[in-house]
Order: C-alpha cells, then structure tokens, then sequence
C-alpha cells in the first residue's frame, strides 16, 4: 500500500532520480533537449534537493514523497506565495507508475498543507500541449486562468505555460 510523507534525507537521490526521469519522459515532443536539461540541472540535481528536503515555511513545505515496499515512487512539493494563496511547485512519478492513483496522493497531501496554513485557493503550473498534467489538474478542479511563458525560459525556448488555480 502507498504512503505518503515527509521526504528524509536519504531519500534526495531517489527524488532527484524521479523528478529528471519524469522531466524527461514528459516533455520531449514540447521541449527542446537543451532546455529540458537545463532545468534539470538547475533544479534536479543532488545538492539543491538536499536542501530542499526540508520545510522552510510557509514559502515552501518540503520535499513530500509517495513511497510502497520501501521504494520512492514520486515526490511533490508546494508552498504559500501569499497569504492565503497556495501553489503546488513541483509533482512527478516514477514514468512507470503513472495511472495508480500516487499523483492524486500527493496533489492531496500538498492541498492539506496548504490549507493548515491558511490558504483558500491553489495555484499550478502546466506546460503548454502537456497531455498528462493538463488533464489530472483538470480532473481536480483547476481551471485555466492564464498563459504566460514558462519558468526559466527564454524567447528562443517559447515554451508556454498555463497557469492554473481552484479553491481549497
């Protein structure tokens, strides 16, 4: 059975590990290869998640992980922007897990956070053209507010992003 929780510290190897997978096999029809390794190595690699591993609220609340047998399967995280308003910064699986129900774990266990520190609405992001994150944020009650270009890019990436929010 798959439970979610806290990350440790031992468990930023396997975070960084799910996060460039998923990164990878997400968008490589939407982004170019230099991009999307861009970002990887700006977010994804062992020293920063690290350090990301713990809370530093309420601007971010920590690596969560959804783990089964002892195995790290994805990993989420979110903070508050402004009082009362939530975002979800960050939410990827194993690429071989997908469908099982752990996005929707961890989408819940961020929302639950946010909400014990007092936000009433939510935020993400999704990639333009993004067949797997559109739908599930969708799914859960998030509805298209804006397009803008994505986080980290450059005119020459245009990669676009839509900007998603729900109460909670």
């Amino acid at each position: 059975m798959a439970v979610v929780r806290a990350a440790r510290d031992e468990d930023a190897a396997a975070i960084v590990d799910i996060c460039a997978r998923g990164y990878r096999r997400t968008y490589p029809a939407l982004l170019s290869s230099e991009f999307i390794e861009r970002m990887i190595a700006e977010f994804y690699h062992l020293e920063r998640v690290s350090k990301e591993v713990p809370a530093a609220l309420p601007g971010w609340l920590g690596y969560q992980v959804v783990e089964e047998d002892g195995r790290v399967l994805g990993a989420a995280g979110g903070g508050l922007t402004a009082p009362g308003t939530g975002e979800l910064f960050v939410l990827y699986l194993d690429p071989d897990e997908r469908g099982r129900g752990l996005g929707t774990l961890l989408l819940d266990r961020i929302t639950g956070q946010l909400r014990e520190l007092g936000a009433t609405e939510m935020w993400v992001a999704a990639l333009d053209g993004n067949e797997l994150g559109i739908p599930f944020y969708e799914a859960r009650g998030f509805r298209k507010v804006e397009r803008r270009r994505t986080y980290g890019s450059t005119e020459a990436d245009n990669a676009w992003s839509w900007r998603f929010s729900r109460p909670i």
